[in-house]
Parts: structure tokens; C-alpha cells; sequence
């Protein structure tokens, strides 16, 4: 028994132990090694490093376009969050409930966007939003709505909102097929049941689908603003850099500027320590906001 019990410890060490290694090598160390360079002054490509203590943290208290990034990161989560969360439900609940024939070719359409690259996806929308031939512009001129034309990408007001639309149509997909999964598991009988309890297809929606898989619907959203935090800074750089000004500035964006283009590297760790930090608060009470109990009925 003493030698069963230790062979699948073994056993369990020998599957564990490569991906620990793996975690440690390219997750722990690249975080505390940015940790440690956040308090040094560097260029990053020079052999002379000078330990600076705090002073990186202070600047970055100091710096007024990190709050803006700041904002505009949160700004991307929420929009995110509603707007895939909506339209993936939508779309989930109507593939799996409304017997649609074509729901094999929609979704191959809706998740399409997966699986581009999101360098790919920001050059199409910037010629999507082009003002000179860009599809936006050319619809408005045509419906007689020329003067709702403008720069979008580069109109301080408008910057945000335009890069938002290209994150959710890119996001829909994947979520799409996650909640469709929870769906096709709640039995058919319940939903039976409330047909001939009087229940409408809305109060059937609300009060045995959602519950049923809100699993999938914590998942998608934890995932959602996880990524928002940390990847958004690819749709930017390519789509506007951050700009116009900072307008569109997000903390990844700005730790590249500052890192990779000023040669800042030192002051680029502190805000990647920054973005750290960030996601793991806001992991944390996304956690405690969205808990709740498994339902089953």
C-alpha cells in the first residue's frame, strides 16, 4: 500500500515538476527580474545600471499620463465586459434555442476573429475608419450623413470608442462558444416545465438559464478583464500608438514607449510592476462581486 501511495506521488511529480520549471522560468523569474530593474535607472541596452531606490514610483505617482492610461485601461474593461457579455449571450441563447439551420455557419463567422492576429485585426479597422476611404465615412456620405464624418482615430473624443468596437467584434466569438457550451447542458425538461408553468421566454432566460451557467459567465468575464488589462496594448499601438496626445494611452502602450523607444527601461519596469498590481486588485474584487453559489436544479 506504502508503494502504491509513493509511485503516484511519483507519478504526480513527474507530470507537475515540467510545468512548474516552466512557470517559474518564464512567469516568476520575468516578474521579479522586473521588479528588480524598476529601481534602477537604465536604458536597458547599457552595462551601467544605477539603483535609484523609489524614485521610479515616484515619477509614476507624478505622471499625469498614467492616469489617463489608467482610466482608458478601466475604460476598455467595462465596455468590454458589457459589450461582449451581451451580444455573446445574445448570440449563444440564439444559436442553441431558436433551432436556427445555419447555426453551424454562424458560428465559424463569429469566431472567426479568434483566430487572427491582432495586429491583422488593428490594420483592418484603421482602414475601416479611414476618413478619406474608410467604410465608416464613405456609409455616412451615402445615407446623406456627411457631416457625422470625422477622423476617428483621431478625434480626442472619439479614439476610445472606436478602438473598443474592434476589441468586442474580435471577442464576441470565443465567449460565444463558451456560454453556448453551458446552454446545450441545461436539461430541456426544466424549460418544459416553465412552459407549462406559464413562464416566458424572457423569465426562463433570467431564472433558469443564467443561473445555470453562471459558471461560464464568471469565467468569460474574469478572462475578459484580464486580458483587457494586459492586451489591450496591442489593438492601441497599432491602431493609434496612443494617440491622439494620450488620448487613447493605455499602461502597456506607455510602458512600450517608455521601455522600448525612450530607452527608459527602469521607469518601464515600475509600470509594468504597476499593471501587476493593478490586474491582481482588480482580479480580486471582480472576484468578490461576481461570487455566487453554483445553482442546480
Amino acid at each position: 500500500m506504502a508503494q502504491t501511495a509513493k509511485q503516484r506521488y511519483l507519478f504526480l511529480a513527474f507530470c507537475l515538476l515540467p510545468t512548474f520549471l516552466l512557470f517559474l522560468v518564464f512567469t516568476i523569474y520575468p516578474m521579479l527580474g522586473g521588479l528588480y530593474y524598476s529601481f534602477f535607472e537604465w536604458s536597458g541596452t547599457s552595462s551601467v545600471k544605477t539603483f535609484i531606490g523609489l524614485d521610479n514610483y515616484i515619477k509614476l505617482w507624478n505622471d499625469s499620463i498614467i492616469k489617463q492610461a489608467i482610466f482608458n485601461d478601466f475604460f476598455f474593461v467595462f465596455v468590454k465586459v458589457i459589450g461582449i457579455m451581451i451580444l455573446s449571450l445574445f448570440f449563444a441563447v440564439a444559436l442553441t434555442q431558436l433551432r436556427i439551420k445555419e447555426a453551424p455557419f454562424y458560428r465559424i463567422v463569429f469566431f472567426f476573429p479568434n483566430i487572427m492576429s491582432v495586429v491583422v485585426i488593428g490594420i483592418l479597422w484603421q482602414f475601416i475608419y479611414d476618413p478619406s476611404i474608410g467604410l465608416v465615412n464613405s456609409l455616412l456620405t451615402k445615407v446623406g450623413l456627411s457631416e457625422w464624418a470625422r477622423p476617428w482615430l483621431g478625434d480626442m473624443t472619439w479614439v476610445l470608442p472606436s478602438i473598443a468596437i474592434p476589441a468586442i467584434w474580435a471577442g464576441i466569438g470565443l465567449f460565444m462558444l463558451l456560454l453556448m457550451g453551458g446552454i446545450s447542458n441545461v436539461p430541456k425538461s426544466l424549460y418544459e416545465a416553465a412552459d407549462i408553468d406559464g413562464a416566458s421566454e424572457w423569465q426562463q432566460f433570467w431564472r433558469i438559464t443564467v443561473p445555470l451557467i453562471w459558471p461560464q459567465i464568471k469565467t468569460s468575464i474574469l478572462y475578459i478583464i484580464i486580458t483587457s488589462l494586459n492586451g489591450s496594448f496591442v489593438l492601441v499601438q497599432v491602431m493609434t500608438g496612443g494617440g491622439p496626445g494620450s488620448a487613447s494611452e493605455v499602461m502597456g502602450s506607455y510602458l512600450y514607449q517608455r521601455a522600448f523607444e525612450d530607452f527608459q527601461f527602469g521607469y518601464g519596469a515600475a509600470i509594468g510592476v504597476l499593471i501587476l498590481v493593478v490586474s491582481l486588485i482588480t482580479v480580486l474584487i471582480s472576484q468578490l462581486i461576481l461570487k455566487k453559489e453554483k445553482v442546480e436544479y
